[in-house]
């Protein structure tokens, strides 16, 4: 895998080419990139997580205030890094789906991996986020981005208009929100109850 493409097709997608798009629809031979590109993006949000995690810790420690222990920086982090791949896979499969049988879009579910995939470039700026002040503006902005190129991505993969592919993301959000918030919130009752046992 020539690590030299990646970055150039990375670079392609954030700029939103719409072109570049269109190719990696077709180009099985991409799946595994896509993949890749998702889990460098996943990997970019879990360096910040840990970057934040452990200046948690020293201001706690330095503070005199048990914020949190080192083992829960490494859970975050873990956590992280697993969400945003099933997350990926989650998304991709909902919005094709939604696309192909709410809005009549045509395509393959490798069709909306693959393109998908590479709407995640972005996201690697979230890489940045511990920076005071600036950080999460910046992670915020990849975020959107990605969401943009995500768009893109939807739209060119089902072959309909931009409007179908707006609606597509959005629906797919909101179901993925959800599932956030309720898994978010089970296992935040897990915690709890696991840590009013063991005092």
């Amino acid at each position: 895998m020539n690590t030299d493409s990646i970055i150039n097709n990375m670079i392609r997608a954030a700029k939103l080419d719409v072109d570049f798009f269109n190719a990696i629809e077709h180009d099985e031979s991409k799946n595994t990139e896509a993949l890749l590109v998702v889990i460098i993006a996943a990997v970019a949000m879990a360096i910040n997580n840990g970057i934040n995690g452990v200046l948690a810790l020293l201001l706690g420690s330095f503070a005199g205030v048990k914020v949190m222990g080192p083992l829960s920086v490494i859970v975050n982090v873990a956590v992280g890094l697993i969400s945003v791949v099933v997350g990926y896979y989650l998304w991709s499969y909902l919005t094709y789906f939604i696309g192909t049988r709410l809005f009549g879009g045509e395509a393959e579910p490798g069709e909306v991996l693959r393109t998908f995939g590479y709407a995640y470039s972005p996201q690697v700026l979230a890489i940045l986020g511990f920076i005071p002040c600036l950080g999460w503006i910046i992670a915020l902005a990849g975020s959107i981005w990605s969401l943009v190129a995500g768009v893109i991505a939807i739209r060119e993969a089902m072959d309909f208009d931009t409007t179908k592919a707006l609606l597509t993301a959005g629906i797919a959000w909101l179901i993925v929100f959800i599932l956030n918030l309720v898994v978010g919130a089970t296992i935040g009752l897990s915690f709890a109850s696991f840590g009013a046992l063991t005092g």
